[in-house]
């Protein structure tokens, strides 16, 4: 806390923010997925959270089994943030990204009402690019694009079952949930694009959810 006073002026008191010095240290492999509404990255870690507030985050879609750390729990509850996890396990395996899963998820990422968002898994690279890329399916990107995006961030980590995944997954699954939904471009023609929800028509995700004080 500081105070600053000029020679022979009496002001107010100006007061730092407690945070006002705080590093703003986003997790491993973050990324914009959509402007001021939904984020990607790997799991956050203590020294990322005050990024994470920057970002007024509603919810968390976390996509692994394993139960979410104290410290993290800590940061949600203080900071009024839903957490929605869908365990899915990192593994090789043709079976590892279950479709019903990654749908119901869909569904929640979907839903502007969770917006802001961040989707994380490990390392933000696999499962995270297989819910991305079920999104991009649902607003119309070509397959060579959304596949691009998927290797530009598993790197050398790049699993075929992902990319068969991403190749055979069918959008039309969601087709009674996209009546709930419409699309207004914004600025920059087609690739501004933001998913608004129709509070008359939409239903609930079919899924428990916690939320937090």
């Amino acid at each position: 806390m500081g105070v600053i006073l000029e020679e022979g002026e009496e002001r107010e008191p100006t007061l730092t923010p407690p945070n006002a010095g705080a590093l703003l240290l986003p997790p491993v492999n973050f990324s914009t997925v959509e402007d001021n509404t939904v984020y990607r990255s790997g799991f956050p870690q203590p020294s990322n959270f005050s990024f994470l507030r920057s970002l007024k985050l509603r919810s968390i879609i976390y996509l692994c089994p394993e139960p979410y750390p104290e410290e993290n729990w800590q940061f949600l509850q203080s900071n009024k943030v839903k957490l929605y996890q869908f365990g899915i396990d990192g593994t090789k395996e043709p079976s590892a990204i279950p479709r019903s899963t990654i749908t119901e998820a869909l569904k929640v990422l979907i839903d502007v009402r969770n917006h802001p968002v961040l989707i994380h898994c490990r390392r933000g690279k696999h499962r995270t690019g297989c819910l991305v890329g079920c999104l991009r399916k649902l607003q119309n990107w070509c397959l060579s694009s959304i596949l691009d995006e998927y290797k530009n961030f598993a790197g050398t980590k790049s699993r075929e079952t992902d990319l068969r995944f991403l190749e055979i997954y069918d959008i039309s699954c969601l087709r009674h949930s996209l009546q709930s939904l419409i699309y207004q471009y914004q600025g920059y023609g087609l690739q501004k694009r933001r998913l608004l929800y129709r509070e008359d028509c939409v239903q609930k995700p079919r899924m428990s959810s916690v939320q937090l004080a």
